[in-house]
């Protein structure tokens, strides 16, 4: 008899939930948000502003020994498997497999979509700060600005740069040290 591939403790909800979410088909990528399964279904307006950021940060990654990508983050002891638009994370990190967790990552980038940009603009900012990400770039494509996150705390963020107009250069700090062209956002 074959080792199953993956064991779970049956008695551990969470653990239980989030190995059914990376198994399901025909769904294409799903997140779990504070428990509830939310397919993702990104719209092309949006994967282009996604895109345009990523085309913006590729030219630090090599120096940083780092890549962007939107792969799993779980954030262990909640309710939550998150799929962030973009995050930067170091390539050593990435060559697992396996999901990382928020502070691991150096940037995570949500972009809003009409059906779920509260998620972004509530619960992941709250949760990216519990996680200890360190930089939250939110960029609302509803209310046309970005606003930058830093400085996680216990409460939350406690550094905010924003929110600013789209078109409004915005700088990341260290270790990107580079200023965002918001304009074709």
């Amino acid at each position: 008899m074959n080792a199953p591939s993956h064991v779970y403790a049956p008695d551990d909800p969470e653990t239980a939930l989030k190995y059914a979410v990376q198994r399901i088909r025909g769904f294409g990528r799903v997140q779990v948000v504070e428990g509830l399964i939310e397919p993702l279904s990104p719209s092309w307006d949006h994967e282009r502003t996604a895109a345009k950021l990523r085309q913006q940060l590729t030219p630090v990654l090599p120096a940083l020994e780092c890549m962007a990508g939107s792969g799993d983050l779980d954030l262990a002891g909640s309710p939550n498997w998150f799929v962030p638009d973009l995050a930067v994370v170091p390539r050593e990190l990435a060559k697992d497999g396996g999901a990382l967790v928020p502070d691991q990552t150096l940037l995570i980038v949500e972009v809003t979509s009409t059906s779920n940009g509260d998620t972004d603009r509530i619960v992941k900012r709250r949760r990216y700060a519990e996680y200890g990400a360190p930089l939250y770039l939110l960029v609302d494509r509803q209310q046309r600005t970005c606003t930058l996150f830093s400085v996680p705390g216990d409460f939350g963020y406690t550094r905010v740069n924003g929110p600013h107009p789209f078109g409004t250069p915005l700088p990341l700090p260290a270790p990107f040290d580079l200023e965002l062209d918001t304009s074709e956002f």
